[in-house]
Order: C-alpha cells, then sequence, then structure tokens
C-alpha cells in the first residue's frame, strides 16, 4: 500500500489530522535530492560489522564513542540491525537494535530502517568502494550522514571522495562529527 492511499485511510477512518501526517510520515522514507544509492548492491558483502568513521551529529548518538553497526541477513531477506556506542561521561555502553527493510529490490541499497515499531527512517548507501570496505550512508535528508568502515580509519582517497560527494549533495561536511575509536586500538 503506498503511502498516499494509507494517509487516505486514516483520513477517512476519523483520525485527526495531525495523528494522520504522524501515521504518514513514519511510514515514508526518503532520500535526499541528488543522491542516489549503490546499485548493483550486494548486501550479502554488506553484511557484518561497521565503524562508524564519521557522522552528521543526532541527538540518539551524541557524545558516543566507538560506534559501530551490525549487519545480519535474516532468511526473509531483512536485516537485524545492532548499534553499539560508548558513553564516556557514564563509563558504559548504549545499544540499539532494529531492523532494515528494502525500499526497491535487493540489488539497490536503499533501506528504511526500524528502532521504535512502525517508524522507519531512511539508510541509503551512496557510495561503497568495490571491495565493499568503506561506505558512505545518507539518512531520508541532508541531517544524516555516515561514513563507514571495515576498520577502525579510512584511507586518505577514500575519505575526499565522499567529503566530495557529500559536499556536492549539499551537505556540510564542516559538521561531520569524527568518531573516536581508542577503545579498539
Amino acid at each position: 500500500m503506498n503511502n498516499k492511499k494509507l494517509l487516505a485511510i486514516a483520513v477517512t477512518a476519523g483520525v485527526s489530522a495531525a495523528a494522520a501526517i504522524i501515521l504518514y510520515n513514519s511510514f515514508k522514507v526518503s532520500i535526499p535530492r541528488g543522491a542516489r544509492a549503490v546499485s548493483p548492491f550486494d548486501v550479502r558483502r554488506y553484511v557484518g560489522t561497521w565503524f562508524e568513521i564519521a557522522r552528521l551529529d543526532d541527538r540518539f548518538e551524541r557524545t558516543l564513542t566507538n560506534v559501530t553497526a551490525t549487519y545480519t541477513l535474516n532468511e526473509d531477506g531483512e536485516l537485524e540491525v545492532n548499534n553499539k556506542g560508548f558513553m564516556p561521561d557514564k563509563q558504559q555502553w548504549k545499544e540499539a537494535s532494529g531492523i532494515a527493510k528494502f525500499v526497491e529490490a535487493p540489488d539497490v541499497a536503499r533501506l528504511k530502517v526500524s528502532f521504535f515499531g512502525p517508524f522507519y527512517a531512511g539508510y541509503n548507501i551512496i557510495d561503497i568502494d568495490e571491495h565493499y570496505k568503506h561506505a558512505l550512508v545518507a539518512g531520508n535528508n541532508r541531517k544524516y550522514l555516515w561514513i563507514l568502515s571495515r576498520t577502525t580509519s579510512i584511507p586518505a582517497l577514500t575519505k575526499k571522495r565522499f567529503l566530495d560527494k557529500a559536499e556536492a549533495l549539499g551537505y556540510d561536511t564542516d559538521a561531520l562529527i569524527w568518531t573516536k575509536h581508542d577503545l579498539y586500538a
């Protein structure tokens, strides 16, 4: 069912306009204007653990260091997602588990990720190296961007390629937070 039909059903069922908009937006995922998801994409090569190299600040990850994301492919084609980061101020780990589903075909790197019930956010892999060791991931809009690596560092040329691409798409790369990985050294 498409998002417009879902919104129409909610309004027809007597749901308030505000609730209908919230419901509509909870199922809507997008990709930033001008960005294109990687295609062809091989999810089997993508699964495993990724280290967050950089991110745009968001309330879910604020102050976290040593951030990783681990993806596991389920038999039904969905991905289990486990995000983990260290809170230095509390000296403890913070974890969030969720599910990711393909928005289009499984060979297009556009996914929707949920950590909170039916509420999804866009997870768009917009660049990846040929060996699936480094990835540039965009959210629904230009507020969310991640640089990921299979190790705690990234080659200078790959970093430049990702930053150039992000800047060309309108991201403020000066605002990126470069994640510390001192517990993995």
